[in-house]
């Protein structure tokens, strides 16, 4: 089992951008100290739910601070990044890492953003596919070419190729974020593990999970890479000598954060949108995760592995919204969770 934890740089009522920046490094920087496997960034624009506008970007500078963790985005935006810079900026990394770095990439929402950068609404509703294997063929190709809907270009060679790296991968891995059956079997016919939210409990998971194999093995994968394949569970994570302790210290600060982050988002259509009430879906999270003592969050992270079969977490840790209490959330997960866990 991996654990790792899930940064998305949250900007809580009362602070500023570049606290809540600085809270994301330096709890990157824990994460490694602690002896956690990896750190999830995600990417967010024009709302403060949150503040890294290019987990790319953030993950260049937090591997170039750490020396053993592996970084990953959770996720990059496809629709708002061109495919091919993108592979570009993952070849980069995957070669001056050693390979450290993991791209996770997903479709978004139907934000603003996609006026913003030009793409438009038809980049999320139904261009993602095309997107997601112009990624793939750069990042496996020698040479790539394009004549497709969206992306139409003569052949380039592929510089650098991340497949010349001397590390125990051809290229960097890529994980998608996956919120319905359609992700899921996108997912399973590239061979790609899933990365799920939050939101969503056990048994949605391990139904996600037996949906991937099977479609996995429609498509012809090998029954060891399908039952190897390393999908990832995002969640929450605080810890406290008591379980209402834990919960007390997310329902004070989390539903403030969630209010002003998610009211922030303006579709690009105008389409209404509904939004969850911030202190229930606090309590949901709390119930989900592993949110109490280390035995708690040991035995309930175990659970989770055992009911669906991921092996890997990204946990948020930041739910208090301050940094000396999610340095210590971080250090007593590196502690007291994870020797209970190996």
């Amino acid at each position: 089992m991996y654990v790792g934890s899930f940064v998305l740089g949250a900007q809580f009522p009362g602070q500023g951008p570049g606290e809540a920046l600085h809270r994301a490094v330096r709890s990157a920087e824990v994460a490694e100290e602690a002896g956690l496997d990896a750190v999830w960034l995600a990417e967010h624009h024009f709302v403060p739910y949150g503040t890294c506008p290019s987990a790319i970007t953030l993950a260049a500078y937090l591997l170039g601070r750490t020396h053993r963790i592996r970084v990953g985005t959770a996720v990059s935006v496809l629709p708002t990044a061109h495919p091919v810079a993108l592979g570009e900026q993952a070849a980069l990394l995957h070669l001056t890492s050693g390979g450290r770095f993991t791209l996770g990439v997903g479709r978004g929402g139907p934000w603003v953003d996609l006026e913003v950068f030009g793409t438009g609404l038809g980049a999320y509703e139904h261009g993602f596919p095309e997107s997601l294997d112009l990624l793939l063929r750069w990042l496996r190709e020698p040479r790539v070419a394009a004549d497709g809907e969206r992306f139409r270009f003569r052949e380039v060679p592929v510089v650098p190729r991340p497949s010349e790296a001397l590390t125990e991968a051809p290229g960097p891995e890529v994980v998608i974020a996956c919120t319905s059956p359609a992700s899921v079997r996108m997912a399973a016919e590239r061979g790609l593990p899933m990365l799920l939210g939050m939101h969503v409990g056990d048994e949605e998971k391990a139904e996600m999970v037996a949906l991937w194999r099977r479609c996995a093995r429609a498509a012809g994968w090998p029954e060891e890479q399908i039952t190897d394949a390393a999908h990832v569970s995002a969640g929450v994570c605080q810890l406290a000598d008591r379980r209402t302790d834990a919960a007390e210290t997310l329902l004070k600060a989390m539903p403030g954060w969630l209010k002003q982050g998610l009211e922030a988002h303006v579709t690009v259509d105008g389409r209404a949108r509904t939004m969850r009430d911030p202190h229930a879906y606090t309590e949901l999270l709390c119930g989900l995760h592993p949110v109490g003592t280390p035995r708690l969050a040991a035995d309930r992270l175990a659970a989770t592995s055992e009911r669906t079969g991921i092996s890997r977490f990204a946990l948020l840790v930041e739910g208090s919204g301050d940094l000396a209490a999610t340095e210590e959330n971080l250090r007593r997960l590196g502690a007291e969770v994870l020797p209970q866990l190996r």
